[in-house]
């Protein structure tokens, strides 16, 4: 896919002290069936504690461009990737990525071929980094984690792991929130919603995504995503009052017993064995009760984390 016909891409990744991965993320990208000549890598290190990693992880690589931005949270960084994208095209991944051979040609099709296309949602498919002894996270994580479809078909945005969009959207939305540490794919996939555009899901533009493995992990990225909703919640509510309605709506969400989740978790085929389906259900009382504590934090004066 050399010819010059095809729109010219810029890649952007942010990145925060996960030098290899990046690697194995850019070596993906090295292999795309999309032309070598048609498309600009943007990494943007947010702040790493070792930024000569994150240059060496690079390494020559001519169409890599790398930049820095000191705000921190991956919205702000993925805005300083925009400012220097020359592509009339761009897609989103995050550096512990995979993407597949064909994904920049299969989400530049579909970017191009639906009429009035604003964002494609790429395929997300987690995997376990050791599958024969998965970890009570793990097991959870590859049937909860990142599910696209549902996340363009329910509320309009594609998690900014997998995401095209165009220079022209950019233009008229403008970009991310810079403000919030999490949910800022979502706040902007709605705002391109509500321009008009439409929104496609692409099972062919596929990014592999690790789970996570250890609880300190698992408990750190709750954290931060529990924040971000809750951020981005108060900064919607228009009142005092609305905003209290929103502490106490999602406080009470995540303090209820998520039953209907446990028995549709023992109904689910792709665990096996009735040990699997109870570790999910029990990640699932974790995650109400970690993100219950974060909400409560954050109503008490705290600050959400980006990491």
């Amino acid at each position: 896919m050399e010819d010059p016909q095809y729109p010219f891409v810029s890649v952007i990744i942010p990145v925060f002290n996960d030098e290899e991965d990046l690697k194995l993320c850019l070596a993906a990208l090295s292999r795309q069936t999309y032309g070598r000549s048609r498309y600009e890598i943007i990494v943007v290190d947010n702040g790493s504690d070792q930024p000569e990693a994150v240059k060496a992880a690079i390494g020559s690589d001519d169409r890599v461009v790398l930049t820095r931005e000191l705000t921190p949270g991956s919205y702000a960084a993925r805005n300083q990737g925009l400012a220097l994208a020359t592509g009339e095209i761009i897609a989103f991944t995050d550096a512990d990525c995979i993407p597949a051979p064909t994904w920049l040609e299969a989400g530049v099709q579909q970017l191009t071929e639906v009429s009035n296309c604003g964002l494609v949602a790429g395929q997300i498919q987690m995997f376990v980094r050791n599958p024969d002894r998965p970890t009570m996270v793990e097991l959870y994580e590859s049937v909860m984690a990142l599910p696209q479809q549902m996340f363009l078909e329910k509320h309009h945005y594609g998690a900014t792991a997998n995401v095209f969009t165009t220079r022209q959207v950019i233009e008229q939305v403008g970009g991310f929130d810079a403000d919030l540490k999490s949910s800022g794919d979502l706040e902007w996939g709605q705002r391109v919603y509500a321009h008009g555009y439409q929104q496609v899901y692409a099972a062919s533009a596929l990014v592999q995504h690790p789970t996570q493995a250890s609880f300190r992990d698992f408990y750190t990225r709750t954290r931060r995503l529990a924040g971000g909703h809750y951020d981005l919640r108060l900064k919607q509510a228009r009142s005092a009052w609305q905003r209290q309605v929103v502490f106490l709506l999602t406080l009470g969400q995540n303090l209820i017993p998520p039953v209907f989740f446990a028995i549709n978790t023992l109904l689910d085929t792709r665990l096996s064995g009735l040990g699997q389906k109870l570790k999910v259900s029990l990640m699932m009382v974790l995650v109400r009760y970690v993100s219950a504590w974060e909400t409560l934090r954050l109503k008490l004066g705290g600050v959400s984390n980006r990491a």
